[in-house]
């Protein structure tokens, strides 16, 4: 017995602010094109970094827009049923990939440039860096209320968050080249561009291999769980409960409630499935009620 099966895809998080991620690739791929130009044109590490990180974002961002649209698509197979949601978590993890990616590129060009005194032309990178944090800004803003609630979501926020960081790093590379004259500047700031962007893949991805490991959700203790669920009136034990969260906004549980022989199933499975729902925030729960001469299933090892 349980909740019903099946989530309705106008409720997934991520198809809620397709629009936004829409209106944020067509910025960052307009912007990366006129990075690109001027980070060869100027011969700037530092441009030509945050170029490549810019280029990952259009990889992944997109990638993000085709997994909402494959999220949110009804399954047609019969064979998913839990339908296509897991396509955000996967983008997710692109965009890990991506960002460990152009970190490697940005370390592999410093080493290279060892011992070498490059002509940088410090004009366009503080041109195209201030444009860049313009362009940054407005997608930050356009993703911000989406990131906290879609992992999705969330890995482009992140992604911005670097390009911005990115383009705040070029405005200082340009700005030290200028002053100083030392194109070596421009180097170490890629340098710190490429830490920055690692720590910020490292996080989210700890994040996508929570889910798809299907650890308890963030914040969920499944201790607290079977207690309250022990202390629902007719349940004399709790055992086989699982946690875990298929993606975004939608954490599912499993739970096998032991009753006396003559206890009351409807009654539990209703006051079970309020408390999942209004103090954990578990809409979709499958629940088993076993007579207590019946149980027997929890001596499985697994």
């Amino acid at each position: 017995m349980g909740s019903g099966h099946g989530v309705d895809p106008a409720g997934h998080a991520a198809g809620r602010h397709r629009w936004r991620l829409a209106i944020t690739f067509v910025l960052i791929a307009s912007f990366f094109v006129v990075e690109l130009v001027y980070g060869l044109l100027s011969d700037s590490l530092a441009l030509l970094s945050d170029a490549g990180h810019m280029a990952a974002d259009v990889v992944t961002l997109a990638a993000a827009l085709v997994a909402t649209r494959i999220a949110t698509r009804a399954d047609t197979t019969g064979r998913r049923t839990y339908g296509s949601y897991r396509a955000e978590v996967f983008a997710s993890a692109l965009a890990v990939l991506m960002m460990l990616g152009v970190a490697a590129y940005i370390v592999i060009g410093a080493i290279g440039r060892l011992g070498t005194e490059p002509e940088v032309e410090a004009g366009p990178m503080l041109v195209v860096g201030a444009l860049g944090l313009l362009v940054n800004a407005v997608a930050l803003l356009l993703l911000r209320s989406g990131a906290s609630e879609s992992l999705n979501v969330k890995g482009a926020y992140l992604e911005v968050v670097a390009d911005t960081a990115g383009s705040v790093g070029v405005i200082v590379a340009g700005w030290l080249v200028a002053a100083t004259g030392k194109p070596v500047w421009d180097t170490v700031v890629a340098l710190a561009i490429a830490v920055f962007v690692v720590v910020r893949a490292l996080m989210l991805g700890r994040e996508v291999l929570a889910v798809l490991g299907q650890h308890v959700p963030e914040g969920m203790d499944v201790d607290a769980v079977a207690e309250d669920l022990t202390r629902i009136e007719g349940v004399a034990d709790v055992h086989d409960l699982h946690l875990w969260t298929l993606t975004s906004g939608m954490n599912v549980a499993t739970a096998h409630l032991v009753t006396p022989v003559e206890g009351d199933a409807r009654a539990v499975l209703i006051e079970a499935r309020r408390i999942l729902k209004d103090r954990y925030g578990v809409a979709h729960a499958t629940l088993q009620v076993e007579p207590a001469d019946q149980a027997g299933c929890d001596e499985l090892g697994w």
